[in-house]
């Protein structure tokens, strides 16, 4: 984890805040980059550094498995539950997993009210994908009884507080409400045709591999910043995300964007993230072990 340092940045305005302030709403690229310059980012951070993290896991007394993440000032909560469900006719040994992101207007000025922006359900897309190719929770370790009663189990996160880099958090605050999940025992009877649950029995869900992710972001093709901001997000030309599993293996590698950084090739600049990548990864998988 890193400690935040106060950026030098009133040389660069007079000492007035009000002159920075105005700047920055003016001309946000030059605002970055005068603090580029000087090695650090605006929420004073160094250059390379990542936002500091923790986890509270059981927070939701009426879910079956719950987590809150703050990663930096980004804060999520995750909410599990599980429903008894019939399993597809075409797909009779397979129970359902359906996660969902919500980025409310709560959470910032940049979403309105209404349906779902864009962006969270690009980003509940890229949760999907990434536990299904991950096998996190296979549909299959979720049958009751086959072709007659299956666990459906809804995994949703909801946005609390937005400062950029939702997706990382919202991935940590699902595995962690994953690994906190109980389910009933559920016992399914023939002879009237209905599943009996007793909660005074509990099992843990059959997980898979945990991935966690990092990203980063490309500016003006000369700075890779990891853990973006809200603040730095829209000046990213490009972004990055990598998710290794336990082993460190990649689960999802995912670029958006076309930019590249100048001197660098694109396998340079990868090989740059994947091992920064890796190590906050390592840092996030001991922040959910501590969590347990």
């Amino acid at each position: 984890m890193s400690t935040a340092v106060q950026a030098p940045a009133s040389a660069d305005f007079a000492g007035s805040s009000s002159a920075a302030a105005v700047f920055q709403r003016l001309h946000p690229d030059q605002y970055l980059t005068r603090f580029l310059d000087r090695g650090y980012r605006p929420d004073g951070r160094r250059k390379d550094a990542w936002r500091e993290v923790s986890v509270n896991v059981g927070s939701i007394s009426t879910a079956n498995g719950s987590a809150l993440v703050r990663m930096g000032d980004t804060t999520v909560v995750c909410g599990v539950k599980a429903e008894v469900a019939e399993p597809c006719g075409s797909r009779p040994d397979e129970g359902f997993v359906v996660p969902n992101i919500d980025l409310p207007a709560l959470c910032s000025p940049k979403f309105k009210p209404g349906p779902p922006a864009d962006e969270a359900q690009t980003m509940s897309n890229w949760l999907n994908d990434l536990i299904v190719s991950s096998c996190t929770l296979p549909p299959t370790s979720l049958v009751i009884a086959p072709g007659k009663a299956a666990w459906s189990v809804y995994i949703d996160v909801v946005c609390i507080n937005f400062d950029g880099n939702a997706y990382d958090a919202a991935v940590l605050a699902v595995m962690a409400a994953l690994r906190n999940t109980r389910l009933p025992r559920a016992t399914y009877s023939e002879d009237n045709q209905q599943v009996t649950c007793d909660a005074s029995v509990t099992f843990p869900l059959p997980l898979g591999r945990l991935p966690l992710a990092a990203s980063f972001g490309v500016f003006q093709s000369t700075h890779v910043l990891p853990d973006p901001s809200a603040f730095e997000l829209p000046l990213h030309s490009t972004t990055i995300t990598i998710a290794l599993d336990e082993a460190g293996n990649a689960c999802t590698v995912r670029q958006e964007g076309l930019g590249g950084v100048i001197g660098q090739s694109g396998d340079d600049v990868l090989s740059e993230a994947w091992a920064a990548a890796e190590a906050r990864v390592r840092t996030l998988r001991t922040v959910l072990e501590q969590s347990s």
